[in-house]
């Protein structure tokens, strides 16, 4: 049987624009017969990966998504004297290990890159960069089996899986799904209507303001779920559990305390979750999401909110017989804590 870890989170954010759509108005997404706002799961993921926190803990085990891998290799061995031309051979070898080269004549900087973005582990950079090395001294041709890796210890890549499109055996499953995060009540998106005035402006000229310009914002209680499938996370490692719950407890702190950055500057989203359920065992996972059906309705949101699901999973143990263990994490309620929850989540 496996082992999951599901993540639940209440995150109230004030007006803010988090995450866009093509039009730079916030994502929405319709449920239950209303309009909520909505966050993608690639936002949330960016967001949690690139964190100053989330790096630093768990520094020296995380890959780099990127197109950039020949262009690093072009660079390097042309800092050791190399020929232009045959720097820019070696580097579209070796990257090409990863995915079709580039073929834009028109852009020379990016003859090395790679045409897709492509996930690559530390241990891969490593390795094609030794290959390049070999290559310089000896002619020898990178070899995809030496380069790329099924199992490393880089744990976002464990997590959120690859695709290599060209070297399918080396793909990789996420160990982690994320759903979209919505909000638990209707919302309506609004537009802020704003100016910018040219301080060199003299009062004798007009008065008119040097900028105008309008920008999409809403405000909202959002649902958030994520599930961890334990035994694969640590397959994907290679049996190594200490890095893996260690990847655990960083994905769970960056979830609560990270927001992403769209619009981050003119709206300071900037929050903390204010409601956490963690909960693990072996039973079929689910998302507690129904709970919010029915929209929220007015008064005190965030009460509500924990409430239906307090109630939407004792509903589901009834009806289903299963209830995992749990911890949860509710501010402003005693008990409870981050690392309370951190402690029992990691605890397999």
């Amino acid at each position: 049987m496996t082992a999951f870890l599901q993540l639940h989170l209440l995150t109230a954010y004030p007006p803010a624009n988090l995450n866009r759509d093509d039009m730079g108005q916030p994502k929405t997404a319709d449920f239950g017969g209303r309009a909520r706002l909505r966050i993608s799961s690639q936002a949330l993921k960016r967001a949690w990966r690139t964190d100053a926190v989330f790096q630093q803990t768990l520094d020296g085990h995380l890959g780099k998504r990127t197109q950039r891998l020949g262009r690093d290799i072009r660079d390097h061995l042309t800092e050791q004297g190399v020929e232009a031309a045959q720097a820019l051979t070696i580097a579209r070898a070796v990257a090409g290990i990863f995915g079709k080269n580039t073929d834009d004549k028109k852009a020379p900087e990016k003859q090395a890159d790679i045409a897709q973005l492509a996930f690559i582990s530390p241990e891969e950079r490593a390795a094609a960069f030794a290959a390049a090395e070999a290559m310089r001294a000896t002619g020898a041709e990178p070899k995809r089996d030496a380069i790329l890796q099924s199992v490393d210890t880089a744990v976002d890549i464990a997590m959120f899986g690859r695709m290599l499109a060209d070297a399918p055996d080396f793909n990789r499953e996420a160990a982690v799904q994320v759903a979209h995060a919505i909000t638990t009540h209707a919302v309506t998106v609004e537009d802020d209507f704003y100016t910018a005035v040219d301080d060199l402006k003299r009062p004798a000229e007009d008065a008119g303001a040097g900028f105008v310009g309008e920008a999409g914002f809403a405000a909202g209680l959002f649902y958030l779920y994520a599930c961890i499938d334990l035994d694969l996370l640590t397959r994907n490692l290679g049996g190594n559990t200490a890095l893996a719950r260690a990847g655990v407890a960083a994905l769970i702190r960056a979830a609560a305390t990270v927001a992403p950055k769209g619009k981050q500057a003119s709206f300071a989203s900037r929050t903390h979750a204010s409601y956490l359920l963690a909960e693990r065992g072996m039973a079929a996972p689910r998302s507690l999401s129904v709970a919010f059906l029915k929209p929220v309705g007015a008064g005190d949101p965030l009460a509500a909110s924990i409430k239906a699901l307090r109630d939407q999973r004792a509903a589901f143990a009834e009806a289903y017989g299963d209830a995992p263990d749990f911890a949860e994490m509710a501010v402003g309620e005693a008990g409870g804590s981050l690392a309370r929850v951190i402690d029992f989540a990691t605890g397999w």
